[in-house]
């Protein structure tokens, strides 16, 4: 099966996407009860943990994560064993060192964290010194799936995710029920824990434990720094626009307003984009593959916008529809006040089906300065977007500054790969674009309307209904006319 197929592109996109939503579904289980024994006060409390310590995270880890990834898999690709385990060794390695210094950093800049995320108040300083570990862990972590990725197995992903998933639901039921609030640092330490032994369990089974120093520690990872270092920049660039936005929102707003903000994050940013999970694990390594061929290139990141568009389409109608119901059913009624930032910040995700394919364009030809300066730009009209629009209209406001932030990365992504390497929207894509956009603005349309009236689920469900139909038989032409190709041949 051609790695640029229709139907591998499916496959694994379908793959990543199923365990996500099995993912999310166990997800949601842990959030209504989060929401439950929290309330948004709590939520919002778990969500600026939680930015603190990716910020952290990404900014420690010099990238190893993404950065070693296409290193890895060209080695997979073209190497011998012994090329292979020295590569598994220098990023075990360096994941170890980063994950260490990022560990203590995070205990001795807790006062600071402290006081610049709740408003010049240390006193969350030891909780940030007890969730230093979850730094060091998220690093590890991180590592061993890079080593995963590179070697392609991509059935031991699946398993690590739905494993990890489960585990934070068995562990956070008992937490929250006996400790509510005070719960959450247990919690958040003990997931990162979890993660982290199932991540080595399976990557020690196929890759034995080893690592390297000295010389060979120094300059075999400087090929992996090289490109992990812009990741960590933008990376301490797009969690310190998240971690500043949600302290924006508790300084102007309240904790509730942070909870209720994250909760419409989650929904949309988190479970809509659910299908671009096989993103930096599939596509990216096949994008990596054919960096040298323009016309390649050009397919592949049109059949991958191609098939994301046809899956997450329809899943976003049936999603603005839904929320008036899926909200308050998934967390309480007393989040209902952000079912209007969702809906309206679905549109996001739409975009970000197109843009992310876009830009691993300029990933795999190792422009990052442009990945860079594109990425900080997202950042920085993220930020001013919400600010101004939430100052506007509030949490509805924030919603719109979300979509209208993913658009302008989408134009600012699209004019560059295309003046610098010569990338056209195909056919399809215009197409679909030209069905489903439509579409979805229908269905914001009929939000409306008063989700209480039948007319609203009857005109909602006939639009979900139509999205659903049309992606199911584009997809069932293209997966046949693959079929017919492969026997004609």
């Amino acid at each position: 099966m051609s790695k640029n197929s229709y139907r591998h592109v499916l496959k694994y996109t379908s793959l990543f996407g199923s365990v996500q939503g099995l993912s999310i579904v166990v997800g949601l289980v842990r959030n209504k009860i989060t929401a439950l024994f929290l309330a948004p006060m709590g939520m919002g409390l778990l969500s600026i943990f939680s930015s603190a310590l990716n910020f952290v995270s990404t900014s420690t880890n010099l990238g190893i994560p993404f950065g070693s990834v296409k290193r890895l898999a060209e080695v997979f690709e073209n190497g011998n064993d012994d090329d292979r385990r020295h590569i598994v060794c220098v990023v075990r390695t360096w994941s170890l060192v980063t994950g260490l210094f990022g560990m203590i950093l995070c205990a001795v800049l807790g006062p600071f964290l402290s006081k610049w995320l709740f408003d010049l108040d240390d006193r969350h300083s030891f909780y940030f010194f007890l969730l230093a570990p979850v730094v060091l862990m998220n690093a590890v972590t991180g590592g061993e799936s890079a080593v995963l990725k590179g070697a392609r197995n991509l059935g031991v992903l699946a398993r690590i995710q739905i494993n990890t998933v489960v585990a934070a639901l068995v562990v956070a039921v008992p937490f929250y029920y006996f400790m509510g609030i005070r719960g959450i640092v247990p919690v958040l330490v003990s997931v990162a824990f979890f993660s982290m032994i199932f991540t080595l369990f399976h990557s020690y089974r196929l890759f034995p434990p080893e690592w390297k120093y000295g010389k060979d520690f120094i300059a075999g990872g400087k090929s992996i720094i090289d490109i992990g270092i812009v990741f960590v920049i933008t990376g301490i660039v797009a969690t310190g626009a998240e971690v500043y936005i949600r302290s924006y929102l508790k300084v102007n707003g309240d904790l509730d307003a942070v909870g209720l903000y994250s909760a419409g994050y989650m929904m949309v940013v988190t479970y809509g984009g659910m299908i671009f999970s096989a993103m930096d694990t599939d596509y990216y390594p096949r994008l990596s593959s054919v960096c040298n061929d323009f016309a390649a290139m050009n397919i592949m990141a049109n059949r991958q916008m191609e098939v994301s568009m046809l899956l997450v389409s329809p899943m976003l109608v049936i999603l603005i529809i839904s929320l008036p119901v899926v909200i308050p059913l998934l967390f309480s009624s007393r989040f209902s006040a952000v079912i209007p930032m969702a809906q309206v910040a679905v549109f996001s995700m739409f975009f970000k089906a197109m843009s992310l394919p876009l830009a691993y364009i300029s990933l795999v030809k190792s422009d990052m300065i442009a990945y860079l300066i594109m990425e900080i730009l997202f950042s920085v009209v993220m930020v001013w977007l919400v600010m101004f629009f939430y100052g506007l209209w509030g949490l509805w406001g924030a919603g719109i500054a979300l979509s209208a932030s993913h658009l302008f990365e989408l134009a600012v992504i699209y004019l560059f790969v295309f003046f610098k390497y010569h990338y056209v929207l195909s056919r399809n894509v215009l197409r679909y674009i030209a069905v489903f956009l439509p579409m979805t603005v229908i269905a914001y349309i009929i939000t409306f309307i008063d989700c209480c009236l039948w007319y609203y689920w009857v005109s909602g469900t006939l639009v979900s209904i139509a999205g659903v139909m049309v992606s199911f038989f584009v997809l069932k032409k293209k997966l046949k006319s693959v079929d017919n190709i492969r026997v004609g041949s």
